[in-house]
């Protein structure tokens, strides 16, 4: 059988003003996303939106109607240092990306205290983790190593490859080597092009294996103008 590609890095409309895959529409609760994924041929479909899980029953429902495989996920948000700190770090920054997949409903049930926690404790601009925090509850969870915002392509992206393999090696041993993916995409940016190239190179050096995405946030080329509209609202 032909393997399908699965959107594992997929933001709704619940990544509120940045996301606008389209859960339902209209008075017949039309999926729009849902319909895109099911006419692409894909079986399955994850829901990763910024730092929370306000879609996941919604997603999971409309998934399931269409006829397709629901993957419960977050791209939370990790600070390098504590995440009860209300303060920034490291040169002014707040927080890197970091996707995180349910397997299973012991995942799920982290992944909603990591989520809790973040916003009930860890709130600062964004509701936030830390490394402990994660090591804390991460049975039942897969991580990906997320977009150029993630900490270990954000090192490789400003030439610190010495820090992206100590990052990368101690995400695979809080999650497991085979359960902590190092994340490429493609997106027709410079930046990622280099990047890419790195994390290959260190995936095969620290042996982690590597998974390629689309950092979805709308449907058809042609929504670009209006997301970028969306983001303007937010900015």
């Amino acid at each position: 059988m032909e393997p399908k590609f699965t959107h594992l890095h997929l933001h709704t409309e619940y990544s509120l003003l940045d996301g606008m895959c389209a859960l339902d529409r209209g008075e017949d609760h039309r999926s729009p996303l849902m319909e895109r994924a099911r006419d692409l041929g894909q079986a399955a479909i994850a829901i990763t939106d910024h730092g929370n899980l306000y879609g996941a029953v919604h997603f999971y429902k409309a998934a399931r109607k269409h006829g397709l495989k629901p993957i419960l996920g977050c791209e939370i948000y990790v600070t390098p240092g504590d995440h009860r700190k209300r303060e920034r770090e490291e040169g002014g920054k707040q927080a890197n990306h970091l996707v995180l997949l349910a397997d299973g409903e012991t995942g799920f049930s982290n992944l909603m205290k990591l989520v809790s926690k973040a916003h009930l404790d860890g709130f600062y601009y964004k509701p936030r983790i830390d490394r402990p925090l994660l090591a804390q509850h991460r049975e039942g969870l897969i991580g990906l190593s997320a977009c150029l915002k993630g900490e270990v392509a954000e090192a490789l992206l400003n030439g610190l490859d010495d820090k992206a393999q100590r990052l990368a090696g101690e995400y695979a041993e809080i999650l497991g080597k085979d359960r902590f993916y190092l994340e490429v995409q493609d997106h027709g940016l410079k930046d990622q092009a280099g990047v890419n190239r790195k994390l290959v190179a260190l995936a095969r050096k620290l042996k982690l294996p590597l998974v390629a995405t689309n950092d979805v946030h709308y449907l058809e080329a042609g929504h670009v103008e209006p997301h970028e509209m969306l983001l303007c609202l937010q900015t």
